[in-house]
Formats: C-alpha cells, structure tokens, sequence
C-alpha cells in the first residue's frame, strides 16, 4: 500500500491546480449540461405546441365535417323539394277551383304527408299579417282596402316552404300600401 505523504511541499501545489482544473471542468460541464436542458425543454414546447396546434386544427375541421354532413343530409333533397312543390301548388289551386274525386284527394294528402316527413313546412302567412322581407315575397303592392292592413300582407299569391331551418320558397303576397 502506498502512504500518502502529507509533508511534501511539491505535492501541494500540483492538487490544488488539478482541483481547480477539475472544479473548472465540472462548472463547465453543469453549464453545457444546463444549456443543453434548456435546449431540448425548449424542443419539448414548440412540440408540444404544435401537437396542440395540429390537434385544435384537427377538432375544428371534424366539427365542420360533421356540421357540414349534417347540413348536407338535411337539405340534400332541396332541388326535388324544389321541384315537387309546383306539382302541390297545381294541386292546391284544383282543389280550390274545381271539385277533386276522394282518389286525387287521397294522393295530394299522400303527397303533402309524404314531403313533411322529410322536413318541408309551409311557411304560416294570412291575410292581415305584417310583411316580412325574410319570409315573404311582395310580388304586387295595391291601395289598402281598410286603413288597419297598410303594410300588412292582403292576398297570398304562392305558399313559401322551408326546408329544414332553410327557406327554400319564399311566400309570394300581395302588400296593401
């Protein structure tokens, strides 16, 4: 075994230099530790980041696919709706003008049922209500017959339909003024 001498003047010197060098190789080495910490914590949050970027973009385009397939399902079938309501407008105006044998009457409720339970309404409009430019179309303006429908909505040329929570025919009326 060897004994350590603790006499010798030389052997002082030589340590206190190599623990400095030591010393000044370990601060050195803590700060290029704590550098590169601080580089790969600055990694880690702009992945994070992104991750939160890319998932929030992710959300919000399958809530717009999802609001948009909605949206599509419920008024895919607006041009035949379209299409259909001349044939019940025919229909209304031969049941007011003429009278229908119990088999057209049956077949225009069958149609009018058969368009509701796929989402068309008929827009409420009478005689006497308030126009509205939303709902209503004012296809003529005559001289009020009584002073109280100014404004107001005196015949009802064409019933409006809505398709869903979407108008799809506006009503025609006639407006006194």
């Amino acid at each position: 075994m060897q004994e350590k001498e603790d006499n010798n003047p030389e052997q002082e010197p030589m340590e206190e230099a190599v623990n400095q060098a030591t010393d000044m190789r370990g601060e050195q080495g803590v700060q290029e530790e704590s550098t590169k910490i601080a580089e790969l914590q600055q990694q880690l949050d702009e992945s994070r980041n992104k991750y939160l970027y890319l998932f929030s973009d992710f959300e919000n385009y399958r809530r717009n696919a999802a609001r948009d397939r909605i949206e599509m399902m419920s008024t895919a079938g607006r041009d035949i709706m379209t299409s259909l309501l001349s044939i019940l407008d025919d229909f209304d105006r031969a049941s007011k003008n003429a009278e229908l044998s119990d088999g057209t009457v049956l077949i225009h409720q069958k149609l009018v049922n058969t368009l509701k339970t796929k989402g068309l309404k008929a827009t409420e409009v009478s005689p006497g209500d308030a126009f509205n430019a939303d709902l209503h179309e004012a296809i003529l303006e005559i001289p009020a017959p009584t002073e109280d429908l100014q404004g107001k909505i005196v015949d009802i040329i064409e019933q409006g339909y809505t398709l869903g929570d979407k108008n799809i025919r506006f009503a025609k009326v006639v407006v006194g003024k």
